[in-house]
């Protein structure tokens, strides 16, 4: 039985800290003893780990500069600092910090593997947990695979390095069978409104794009499309976004429904969902919309085509702006028929994401090490 150690900053409320309880929580255990280890001891996904799944904490509190605190140490010093067992397998499941500290490991005869969820488009940015340029390069290269959620996530971050151990495509994790049952729940603390009802589910935060979407909101209303807008999530931007809500007076119209435990009865029910990210991974919620049947509209993000198609077959994909946002949506609640069209592709390409396909890809990659 091999031993597996995911390793990652946080458990926060974001799509990678989801998708990896997802992947960890259906990992043959027949074939794998996993551990997951986080760097702080917070967020709300900790919570949906399996018994089987042995966690190993971090810090109990996530203090701000730690990133330039964890510079002050070698690689190999963090490593023996925080992880300081030893294992067959060691995945670092975000770009960053995490995988400083795993390229640190001193046992030859492990495998490392670096996911990485994002395009980073400058080796600036890429670099940030990192001393410099050349040490992120030479970490990333102690990686026997890299993993990316997306096509073009890949040929960013082999743009910006050059990686000479192999670089593949996996995609995330989603429990499609639950998210379908967790769907089918009942919404009782809201009511949906008589007219076309609009979702998106993400954190407040200016990657996400909320404050273009309000803006669009708006358009759209004056332009004679009548719908409700429903943002389900919490973020640092909370309350600067509900104050643009109020400043273009749609407070009757655009609803901040905060974080749920459950948002795929929210989503499921909801007649459109949008995307108005200005920089994604491979959005989880996104699948999770295609998963329950609901059409979608996305910006042109990382895996947005991979997701809907280069053509728009399950979905439509819009250029990462204002004005993009604003006539997908347009065309999509003005079209007569497109969001019938578009509901039915929609369950047609979540099956494609299935949990049982996506797993056996990322067993297939461990046995192959």
């Amino acid at each position: 039985m091999k031993t597996i150690l995911f390793v990652i900053p946080s458990f926060g409320g974001g799509g990678a800290e989801r998708v990896l309880v997802n992947l960890v929580n259906n990992l043959d255990k027949t074939k794998y003893k996993v551990f997951v280890q986080t760097l702080f001891d917070v967020g709300v996904n900790k919570r949906y780990l399996d018994s089987e799944i042995e966690y190993i904490p971090g810090l109990k509190k996530q203090f701000p500069g730690n990133v330039f605190f964890m510079k002050l140490f070698t690689p190999k010093a963090l490593y023996h600092l925080l992880v300081r067992e030893k294992y067959d397998i060691i995945v670092s499941y975000l770009e960053g910090p995490a995988a400083r500290i795993i390229s640190g490991c001193p046992y030859e005869d492990t495998k490392l593997i670096s996911w990485i969820h994002v395009e980073q488009h400058t080796k600036k940015v890429a670099s940030y947990s990192f001393r410099s340029e050349r040490e992120a390069e030479t970490c990333y290269n102690r990686f026997d695979r890299t993993i990316c959620v997306a096509d073009s996530v890949l040929q960013d971050f082999t743009s910006l390095f050059h990686i000479v151990k192999p670089c593949m495509v996996l995609y995330n994790t989603n429990e499609d069978d639950r998210i379908r049952e967790l769907g089918e729940e009942p919404v009782e603390d809201i009511t949906y409104s008589n007219e076309i009802n609009v979702c998106s589910v993400g954190r407040l935060r200016s990657e996400k794009g909320y404050d273009r979407l309000i803006t669009v909101h708006k358009q759209l209303l004056d332009a004679g499309i009548k719908h409700h807008m429903y943002i389900l999530g919490t973020g640092a931007q909370e309350s600067k976004l509900k104050a643009k809500v109020a400043e273009l007076s749609v407070s009757d119209s655009f609803h901040f429904l905060g974080f749920r435990d459950n948002p795929y009865k929210y989503v499921s029910k909801a007649d459109l969902f949008v995307c108005s990210s200005r920089r994604e991974g491979f959005s989880t919620a996104v699948t999770e919309a295609l998963i329950l049947g609901v059409p979608v509209v996305s910006t042109c993000c990382s895996g947005a085509y991979e997701l809907l198609g280069k053509n728009n077959e399950y979905g439509i994909v819009t250029e990462n702006s204002e004005q993009g946002i604003y006539d997908g949506m347009y065309q999509m609640l003005s079209t007569e028929g497109l969001l019938c069209h578009y509901k039915n592709k929609a369950k047609e390409r979540g099956k494609y994401f299935s949990k049982e396909n996506t797993v056996r890809a990322v067993e297939e990659m461990f046995d192959r090490l």
